[in-house]
């Protein structure tokens, strides 16, 4: 199977698991454990292109799961998680960092974060390495093996 392929078929997999579990997924750490890491995986690679920040605010939008809460209050969220990434992005991937770490509680929460983050890197097809990376990270803050993944 062609890399594309098992990437498409990855984030597929992990928007049905996550679907399956959207009555569970209504708290607030999991909210904006959420939109850090879609601000995270925006920006993985430092910068923070308007084109990506469009298509990232569109999969969030569109995410059933996400539908959960006010299609503002996530854009919001997320802005604010982007902003702080733009105004230093070492200071502010510590602080998305720690939103998501807030999601440690529930393990069900903190393994959504993580599926919602390869859904939205893996969305365009290329999960790149630095999205990965980032997503390996939040792993790691969660407490949860990022084989677990695939990362």
């Amino acid at each position: 199977m062609a890399l594309w392929d098992r990437i498409k078929e990855s984030a597929s997999t992990m928007q049905t698991q996550l679907t399956a579990k959207k009555h569970e997924l209504k708290s607030g750490a999991f909210r904006d454990a959420s939109m850090a890491i879609c601000a995270l995986v925006a920006a993985a690679d430092g910068t923070i292109d308007p084109a990506e920040r469009r298509r990232v605010a569109e999969l969030i939008a569109g995410n059933e799961v996400l539908q959960n809460f006010p299609a503002d209050e996530l854009r919001r969220r997320f802005d604010a998680g982007l902003d702080k990434l733009t105004a230093d992005f070492d200071f502010g991937k510590v602080s998305l960092l720690q939103e998501i770490a807030k999601a440690k509680k529930k393990p069900a929460e903190a393994r959504a974060v993580v599926q919602i983050g390869i859904v939205i890197g893996g969305a365009d097809g290329d999960f790149d390495k630095t999205e990965q990376a980032v997503v390996r990270e939040a792993c790691y803050v969660l407490g949860l093996p990022p084989h677990e993944f695939d990362l």
